[in-house]
């Protein structure tokens, strides 16, 4: 029988984690606040004492294995190194318990490799703020840990064979995967054999491919034929919910399931399907949604003795994760409704399936924040991940986001009103430490030397007072609190890894009734957050419409030296798509008033020369405002309608609903929002589009902070900051026009600098442009590499 190999720390967790989800013995320390814990408390042992020793051991087709922290033979004893932050005494008895069960599983380990009758263990426990220990240990003989050994692996043995059986069904179905459709769409075979080579390879691959190819079924079809031999999971990671839809519509359609989306609907009619029936296909595919859109009581703390879904969680998960084997897919709906007949958070079942997941798709943060589930995950299983990034263009700034934190004191008042007096004192040291780095910086913008030791201190101390509380308090829970908490935990946090490639800034703003000043740490160059993460999966590819220059994303997002590169030729032709310039007209901010008539002027021309729906793209929701209310009063017989701030996904729904077949109207929207990428309007569903800005971003005293220290780290400041993302969101706006080899439209570019030839060279090379000079002609600038 095929051997099975399980992370004691997994084993432990099936095992002998019972009673209830509990939260409150928080804040946990970083990652890299555990990390040198364990340096700390190694560093106090003598010179005999081993460290990280590798341990494994079988029972049956179990491979049990880890990574003991401490061992001094002298003493014959082996320590499990916590780290925590606040008293101990508030830990929950469950965590305790599973702690010991790691121990005890280690101590075996360590009796069976070193033939060793008894051992002494020792659970260790560091305060990473006091840097105190608090040690208990016991004295347990072989036998004893021996007889737990073997009970923790029968209990978990079942579900092993059955993982085992599991994987046998699914790479034997995998290699007789056929690809879904009777034949590839143009470009797309090209596409798939690229992320099909660097799988094998272990490399990384940006591939930029045109709309209209099938992109995702392109690279996920791939991935799943290597599976068998090369991978262990794959994550398809997205930026936004429509990627995610239409992956999992794809992994439907490539398991033979009906999917729910266009992107079935949309395939040729002669398409058919060569893959295995729903009913025996083994493919289990993970949606892991955000806490935030999963959690069914917002309003309560994540312990049984506030959340009815907390209570007992562990004791009624065992049935739930056996019960979900038997579903079709893992899909948000799917899990909800199997965590309602259990009576457990879905949120955190969906934790629990990514363990046994083949495939997962999430958002950008599920891999490559700080505290990444599916990153951890890895690490922990040392599963060989491919990575299947999304709209990759999206990912400098989404990762910029997750490296950079803010702190605004206007909440202060409001927080320390009604606080008992421990946290009052801690809030008042907060803000005095406050008052004394704004009165340092009296300017409006003003980035700071070095980090505010003094005042991020004063925050890890009220965080830590307000979770003190809460542990005892467990119904007390002010939102108000938790939010501060939230925010001072992610500045604090960040502040351990500060460096060149981010800044410390306060500015000072005059909008509302009360002026503010607000500290942020911002992240200008992602690349050493995100280089280790690319590093830890086995290989990754980065596909999207807009990848040139493909310099910028390598020195931006950390890509290795030998990143491989293709550029998937449209399928489309110039005559399809009439791209036409207004170099009369200029959307510089200072121009914005004398614009209005003629854009509208424009607009309303082309309306009149070909009548069908278009979208009309600008640079700010005011400058949107303007030009419709200008375009209503001259034109009111045309249809339109508005894109307005934070809509709904209903609302979205129902914008995306005007632009029907055989329609008639124009939808204004803003370049860069949700109606910018990610949606498809095919035929006459759009037949054009009017883009009135470069979408560059507005000079200002930060962005210029941010071009000063990308021209200090990479060069090309003004390029990176503004130039190249501006104009990544305008191919992305006028790529929503053309969807298919039988779609016509036309593209209106309303800005004279679209005429520049620094400009023109970023454009996709087979536009044609009103004068008949194409699109990119760079192409000695981004000459492919080869592959493999």
């Amino acid at each position: 029988m095929a051997q099975y190999t399980v992370a004691v720390r997994t084993l432990c967790e099936f095992t002998a984690k019972a009673g209830d989800l509990d939260l409150r013995f928080t804040p946990s320390p970083s990652a890299q606040e555990g990390i040198d814990g364990h340096a700390l408390v190694a560093g106090r042992r003598g010179p005999g004492h081993e460290v990280e020793i590798t341990l494994a051991g079988d029972f049956g087709p179990l491979h049990v294995r880890g990574r003991a922290d401490g061992y001094d033979a002298a003493r014959n004893r082996l320590e499990e190194v916590k780290t925590h932050r606040g008293r101990l005494d508030r830990q929950p008895d469950n965590h305790r318990a599973l702690h010991w069960a790691q121990a005890q599983t280690y101590g075996w380990l360590m009796c069976q490799a070193r033939g060793l009758a008894q051992i002494e263990l020792a659970l260790v426990y560091l305060d990473v703020a006091s840097q105190q220990e608090t040690v208990f240990t016991q004295q347990v003989s072989a036998v004893d840990l021996c007889h737990q050994f073997e009970a923790r692996c029968g209990a978990f043995l079942a579900w092993a064979e059955s993982e085992l059986a599991h994987r046998s069904a699914r790479d034997e179905a995998l290699s007789a995967l056929a690809f879904p459709h009777a034949t590839f769409r143009h470009g797309q075979r090209a596409l798939a054999e690229a992320v099909f080579k660097v799988a094998r390879a272990g490399r990384c691959l940006m591939a930029q491919a045109p709309t209209g190819i099938g992109k995702t079924v392109g690279t996920l079809f791939p991935l799943l034929k290597a599976m068998p031999e090369r991978l262990d999971r794959v994550f398809f990671l997205t930026a936004k919910t429509s990627g995610r839809a239409l992956a999992l519509d794809a992994l439907a359609l490539l398991s033979g399931r009906p999917a729910s989306t266009a992107e079935a609907a949309s395939s040729p009619p002669e398409s058919a399907l060569h893959t295995l029936p729903a009913r025996i296909f083994p493919l289990r595919v993970l949606e892991l949604v955000a806490r935030d859109k999963a959690c069914e009581h917002p309003d309560k703390a994540c312990n049984g003795e506030s959340c009815p879904l907390a209570e007992g969680f562990y004791d009624r998960l065992g049935a739930a994760r056996h019960a979900a084997l038997s579903l079709p897919d893992w899909r948000r709906d799917s899990v909800r409704q199997l965590a309602a007949r259990h009576h457990i958070c879905p949120y955190y079942l969906g934790q629990e399936l990514a363990h046994w997941s083949d495939v997962v798709v999430g958002d950008y943060n599920h891999f490559f924040d700080s505290a990444a589930m599916l990153h951890g995950l890895s690490a922990l299983h040392r599963w060989r991940v491919a990575l299947l990034v999304d709209e990759a263009h999206n990912l400098v700034e989404r990762a910029r986001k997750m490296y950079s934190a803010e702190f605004d004191p206007a909440r202060l008042k409001a927080i320390k009103r009604g606080a008992p007096a421990p946290l009052k004192k801690a809030f008042e040291r907060v803000q005095r430490r406050w008052s004394a780095l704004a009165a340092e910086h009296p300017l409006d913008y003003q980035v700071l030397d070095a980090a505010p030791d003094k005042l991020l201190d004063a925050l890890q101390q009220a965080t830590t007072a307000v979770f003190d509380h809460l542990a005892e308090h467990p119904i007390d829970v002010q939102p108000l609190w938790l939010d501060f908490c939230f925010d001072a935990l992610a500045i604090t946090r960040l502040a351990e890894s500060f460096g060149e490639h981010s800044l410390f800034d306060l500015a000072r703003s005059t909008q509302g009734a009360q002026p503010g000043v607000t500290l942020c740490l911002r992240n200008v160059v992602p690349a050493p957050f995100l280089t280790p993460r690319l590093a830890a999966a086995h290989s990754t590819t980065l596909f999207s419409a807009t990848l040139q220059p493909r310099r910028y994303h390598a020195d931006l997002l950390g890509l290795p030296d030998d990143t491989a590169w293709i550029d998937v030729d449209s399928p489309f032709e110039a005559r399809q798509l009439s791209v036409q310039i207004a170099r009369h007209i200029s959307t510089r901010w200072q121009h914005r008033s004398a614009s209005l008539a003629p854009v509208v002027a424009l607009i309303a021309r082309q309306y009149a020369e070909r009548p069908g729906n278009y979208l009309a793209f600008f640079s700010s929701f005011d400058y949107l405002e303007r030009v419709a209310a200008r375009f209503a009063e001259h034109h009111p017989e045309v249809p339109l309608w508005r894109q307005a701030r934070g809509m709904s996904e209903a609302a979205q729904a129902q914008f995306l609903a005007q632009f029907r077949p055989g329609g008639c109207g124009i939808g204004f929207a803003v370049l860069g929002g949700s109606f910018a990428e990610g949606i498809d309007l095919p035929g006459e569903r759009l037949v054009g589009a009017f883009i009135a800005t470069l979408g560059m971003p507005q000079v200002n005293a930060v962005n210029e902070q941010i071009r000063q220290r990308i021209e200090r780290l990479c060069g090309a400041g003004f390029d990176y900051t503004y130039l190249y993302p501006g104009l990544q969101k305008v191919v992305q706006a006028a790529g929503r026009v053309i969807r298919t080899t039988r779609d016509q439209g036309v593209v209106h570019l309303l800005d004279d600098r679209f005429g520049r030839r620094e400009v023109r060279t970023l454009l996709p090379a087979w536009w044609q442009m009103d004068d008949g000079v194409g699109g990119s002609d760079a192409a000695s600038n981004l000459a492919p590499m080869r592959i493999g």
